[in-house]
């Protein structure tokens, strides 16, 4: 054996032995801070979830009890109501605006690029600004949305005052403030489409609907799928919405599952039993994951 060879091949395992290490410093820092910030905490809340612990004292140990409570708690049961129309109302909407927006912007114009920056503003700005500004646009007497209403002859309704409009509003808002993420990710669905199947549907003369419905839908079926989850996990989780806008009321009206968690563990100090909750919203979503995902995959198929 040539002896100049043996000292190549062992700069070269050296060097496959540091990209290694290198590899593995990249792999490790995630999996620390996945350990640190996901997995630990998560394992508290387990252990939290059954306790007495009011951050002050020790936790002591009460088994399930935190649990049995809930199927008793009259506010669980009202947050979650609240929740599941805010879901109801919110996920369609959310859907449907950030769809219909895409394909309007589904143009190679100069201008377009410049309204996607302008729907995609609200999604970086912060939950505390955005409500300051729909708290003035929701004002009953001199609100922008009341007086757009005044010039049409119609008295416009209390908004953030009133039980049956409250959340209502927090939808409204909410939608504003997301959809500019979901219609970046339907325009990259659509850009995703393959033109010859419109050029195809051109030549048999189909109409936009026929379009929409045969190829459009079909073909987004996957976007449709993943910006529907989000929909829904982010539904369940609202919070800064009734927080900074109706602190859950008026009459309980719009307190969510995630603003009942919060007042149980920071304002009442039961961190055990909110943690309790928390799985409670955790098994919640996982269902609605799961049948959203049966829902979209027997439309693929």
């Amino acid at each position: 054996m040539n002896q100049s060879t043996i000292p190549s091949k062992k700069r070269k395992r050296r060097g496959i032995n540091e990209q290694q290490n290198i590899a593995y410093l990249f792999i490790g820092v995630p999996i620390l801070l996945l350990i640190i910030f996901a997995i630990v905490p998560i394992i508290m809340a387990i252990f939290y979830s059954m306790t007495d612990y009011n951050i002050i004292e020790k936790p002591n140990f009460i088994g399930l009890q935190n649990f049995k409570k809930i199927f008793s708690d009259e506010f669980f049961f009202i947050s979650l109501k609240n929740t599941f129309i805010y879901t109801a109302l919110y996920v369609p909407l959310g859907l449907i605006v950030s769809l219909v927006t895409a394909m309007l912007l589904n143009q190679r114009k100069k201008t377009v690029s410049l309204f996607r920056t302008f729907f995609y503003l609200p999604v970086l700005c912060s939950s505390v600004a955005t409500a300051t500004i729909w708290y003035w646009l929701l004002n009953p007497q001199y609100g922008l949305f009341n007086q757009v209403l005044g010039v049409f002859g119609i008295d416009g309704p209390a908004w953030l005052y009133s039980s049956n409009w409250a959340m209502t509003a927090i939808v409204i808002m909410s939608v504003w403030m997301s959809f500019g993420g979901n219609m970046m990710i339907f325009l990259a669905g659509l850009q995703g489409i393959n033109p010859a199947l419109y050029e195809a549907a051109d030549i048999e003369g189909a109409s936009s609907w026929q379009k929409f419905r045969s190829i459009t839908w079909p073909q987004l079926s996957k976007t449709t799928f993943l910006v529907t989850t989000q929909l829904v996990i982010g539904a369940f989780q609202v919070f800064d919405q009734a927080y900074m806008l109706t602190k859950g009321g008026p009459g309980n009206s719009t307190i969510t599952i995630v603003y009942y968690i919060y007042n149980e563990g920071f304002g009442g100090l039961q961190m055990g039993y909110a943690s309790a909750l928390s799985f409670i919203l955790f098994l919640i979503i996982f269902v609605f994951s799961l049948l959203n995902m049966k829902v979209t995959n027997k439309e693929i198929n």
